[in-house]
This record gives structure tokens, sequence and C-alpha cells, in this order.
């Protein structure tokens, strides 16, 4: 398996992952799967700032997708990331989402970011918590029933993980 970032081409492959996600988990609550023209917007704005979109490579095929974003827009939240992570489902629980989510780590550490956040949709996603807390991510907390999605109510489960030093020290200290 081979990770790296994505390029434009990888967009069909990265669009028909997340489409079979929104069609058929909670992982995410959008309802809607975007097209590849949105996911084309997703990807540039993810990487003009200077952050990682990477995909998992097997056998030339993208088999899965990683990127991670500034936590909210506010200038406070700078050093603060979201992670996004998301696998074809053929090759789920074969470590994929592992690697991507590694890598991903150590490319918002080099950028600067001291911690790394996931919100998981479902806490009955166990593959993906398990996934954070195998890379020492600890859960922060649980908005019980915050989504409704296939007639049902969904949770968000929050987990945290220190980058670098942390809040040990302030940047540039």
């Amino acid at each position: 398996m081979v990770i790296r970032d994505a390029l434009p081409a990888d967009l069909p492959a990265i669009t028909a992952i997340y489409a079979h996600h929104v069609h058929n988990g909670t992982g995410t609550f959008e309802e809607v799967a975007p097209d590849a023209v949105e996911m084309a917007e997703r990807l540039h704005k993810v990487q003009s700032h200077g952050w990682a979109w990477l995909v998992a490579e097997q056998d030339d095929e993208v088999v899965g997708y990683a990127y991670f974003a500034q936590l909210r827009d506010r200038s406070a939240y700078r050093f603060s990331a979201e992670d996004s992570i998301y696998v074809r489902d053929d090759i789920r629980g074969q470590g994929v989402g592992k690697a991507l989510v590694a890598a991903l780590l150590d490319r918002a550490e080099a950028c600067g970011f001291r911690q790394m956040f996931a919100v998981v949709g479902d806490s009955d996603n166990v593959g993906s918590i398990g996934l954070h807390v195998s890379l020492g991510f600890r859960q922060n907390g649980v908005l019980r029933a915050a989504g409704l999605k296939f007639g049902r109510w969904v949770d968000v489960v929050y987990l945290q993980r220190s980058l670098g030093a942390g809040d040990r020290e302030l940047p540039g200290s």
C-alpha cells in the first residue's frame, strides 16, 4: 500500500468512496452525496491551506482517503485540526484507515498543529473509534442523538490526541 497526496485524477475514486458512506453509513451526517465538482472544491480548499489530503493506493487503485483541516475557522483554533477518513467498504478493517490517520498525524504536526480531533459519527462506529484509540486518541465526550439519519438518532463521539508539545508549551516558546 502506498500513502500519497491526493491528485485531481483521484477524484472519481474519492467521490465514489464517499458516496458509499453517505448512502450507507452514519460516519458522515451528509445525506446527499456531493458530486465530483464539489469534492474537487473540498480537495482544493484543504490543499490550498497547506493541509494534507492523502489517498491510500493498492494495485494502482485508490482504496481510501483522509485529510485534516483546521478544527474551526476562527483564529484561536489555528493549532487544532480535525481529521476525516473514508475507506472503500470492501477493504475496511485491513489497516488502511490506520495507515492514513498515522500519516495525517505526522503531517499535521509538521504543519504546526498541536491537537488533532476526531469527530466520529455514530457511537456504534467501533471501527473508527478503535482505530483512533489505537493511535493514542482519548475519547472526550459524546453528543447523544446529535443527528437523525436513516430514521434513527445518531450520536457523535469526540476524540482528541496531542501533537508534538501539545499544550505543554505555547507555540514559539
